[in-house]
């Protein structure tokens, strides 16, 4: 079903106000596509990639519909260059920039940690002088060229030592022992979660699937951190094969209406 379609037989209010798309959902559209795309899903707050900072309509985009930018995803390489997202991010009100922290080559986890931590200092000031939070996210080993924590508990860790907030991405870390207890601390420096699910057996990488497709439990998560006073948003990040096979729109209109619903159900 087209965009349009979509919108002429349901309109766009079935998305809860705290719910965001990744743009890496639909990564390499055209800011005209992913403007129609951000109307029919009737998401309020967009979640970006650093790239997309430099659309020069970007910020007309943002002011016209009346968006909040919640994150803008960088992968961090050197100060000067987070320093310059990060007066970008300022630019369209972005609330987070949160970040992959590059590799350790061949360092120990220790000393890579040490070497980010104070690379990452000086922008910690520019950011909180600019009013923009920095984070960083858990991710899979399989982007150990790229980052350095790839648990909840190693990122909590990293976080609390640099003084950086927190991104849980719940895809990587949902099967982590003592789950509870690891996002009960982490959930004072969390500025963000991101939601999808994994079906068990799929090896089709990134495998991400559409919450409520899998065995992740989303709504009990969901549940947990509301209890707990999480009070920002949750971003949809879907990408791999399912995804791409039911195609990227649709998907991201599924999760929106499934993730609402149980937002919904929990706020009744």
């Amino acid at each position: 079903m087209s965009v349009s379609a979509f919108r002429s037989r349901t309109g766009a209010d079935v998305t809860d106000e705290r719910l965001s798309v990744h743009s890496v959902t639909f990564y390499g559209a055209p800011l005209s596509d992913l403007t129609s795309h951000w109307r029919a899903l009737g998401v309020r707050r967009l979640s970006l990639i650093d790239s997309q900072l430099s659309e020069p309509e970007l910020p007309t985009v943002i002011a016209g519909e009346g968006y909040s930018v919640e994150t803008v995803y960088h992968l961090f390489s050197t100060p000067e260059s987070l320093m310059r997202v990060i007066g970008a991010a300022h630019t369209v009100g972005a609330r987070v920039i949160y970040m992959l922290t590059g590799g350790r080559g061949d360092l120990t986890w220790e000393r890579a940690a040490d070497r980010f931590g104070q690379a990452v200092t000086p922008c910690v000031r520019v950011a909180e002088q600019a009013g923009v939070a920095l984070a960083i996210e858990n991710a899979s080993s399989l982007y150990a060229d790229i980052h350095i924590v790839h648990t909840l508990r190693d990122t909590i860790a990293l976080a609390e030592a640099t003084g950086l907030g927190i991104c849980i991405d719940l895809f990587h870390c949902w099967a982590e022992a003592d789950l509870t207890a690891l996002v009960q601390r982490a959930l004072p420096r969390t500025e963000m979660i991101q939601l999808s699910d994994y079906v068990l057996g799929d090896r089709a990488l990134p495998a991400r699937a559409v919450p409520g497709d899998g065995v992740i439990p989303i709504a009990p998560f969901l549940a947990t951190v509301l209890d707990s006073g999480y009070s920002h948003g949750f971003d949809l990040e879907l990408i791999g094969p399912r995804i791409e096979a039911e195609g990227r729109f649709e998907a991201a209109h599924r999760a929106c209406e499934v993730v609402s619903t149980m937002l919904e159900e929990l706020d009744g």
